[in-house]
């Protein structure tokens, strides 16, 4: 049930980040108000596609296209004892966009302002830069290397600072990914 809770949460997030993920090969132009006219109520609720161990696939529609993603939780979360609130990672496609494989990831704070997220795979680091609640791939040209890491990575450390200035770290699984991400691989 915490999954389901989870991915309902998520599912808004992405909506909202779908807009604010197109500013990031335009990192200094406001990507604000672009989340805000992306997120229309006209979307239609997720439909959970397939579950493949720690990642599942999704697809929703928005407005004549459909949008399908993967999505992952963290198995654990640091420092213990704070609210880390709801975080998630994403990978999503939407070929209406021409979007292919987008990593995200969504935390259940703010981040602090013009600070960096980290995505750890196998002792390769991966920069993101933030707005708000998440972060995208700063190099655009890196995305797929970060995609080709998970598919073929053991380990996946997401590290992050909030607003507050806590410095934060969660782990992922990268158990199913390739699955997950085959699953989606044809979102039309």
């Amino acid at each position: 049930m915490l999954f389901v809770r989870s991915t309902a949460i998520a599912l808004s997030l992405v909506l909202i980040g779908a807009g604010i993920a197109s500013a990031q090969s335009k990192k200094s132009q406001p990507a604000a108000p672009a989340a805000q006219q992306q997120a229309t109520p006209a979307s239609a609720a997720p439909t959970r596609i397939q579950q493949f161990q720690a990642w599942g696939a999704y697809s929703y529609k928005s407005g004549a296209n459909t949008v399908c993603y993967v999505l992952s939780v963290p198995t654990e979360k640091k420092p213990a004892g704070i609210d880390h609130g709801d975080n998630f990672f994403i990978v999503s496609q939407r070929p209406g966009q021409n979007i292919s494989y987008e990593p995200q990831a969504m935390m259940g704070y703010t981040v602090k302002e013009n600070s960096k997220i980290d995505v750890v795979i196998d002792n390769k680091t991966f920069v993101m830069f933030t707005k708000d609640k998440a972060g995208w791939v700063e190099n655009a040209a890196q995305e797929p290397a970060l995609v080709a890491a998970m598919k073929s990575g053991h380990s996946m450390t997401v590290n992050a600072t909030s607003r507050k200035g806590t410095s934060t770290s969660y782990s992922y699984s990268l158990s199913g990914i390739s699955a997950a991400l085959k699953q989606v691989e044809g979102c039309k």
